[in-house]
């Protein structure tokens, strides 16, 4: 004899329940995905950023032999 029995709407709020923890596990792992793959983005583009603002050396200067101009004097 059942001290207890789950009746029809019980064992429907039960399914929904279950359906709303999966609905929100799985919306949750795809958020922390897509997180994921744009953080790697960004990371991504501030270092191509970096690597455009890095000052790079300059060649020595090269001496050009100018023409003497007599001074008058």
């Amino acid at each position: 004899m059942p001290l207890a029995r789950i009746t029809g709407p019980g064992l429907a709020a039960i399914a929904c329940s279950v359906a709303l923890l999966w609905g929100s596990f799985i919306a949750e792992r795809m958020l922390v995905r897509q997180a994921a793959e744009e953080r790697i983005l960004v990371m991504r583009e501030v270092q191509h950023t970096q690597r455009l603002r890095r000052s790079e050396p300059v060649s020595a200067p090269i001496l050009v032999p100018r023409p003497i101009r007599p001074a008058a004097g």
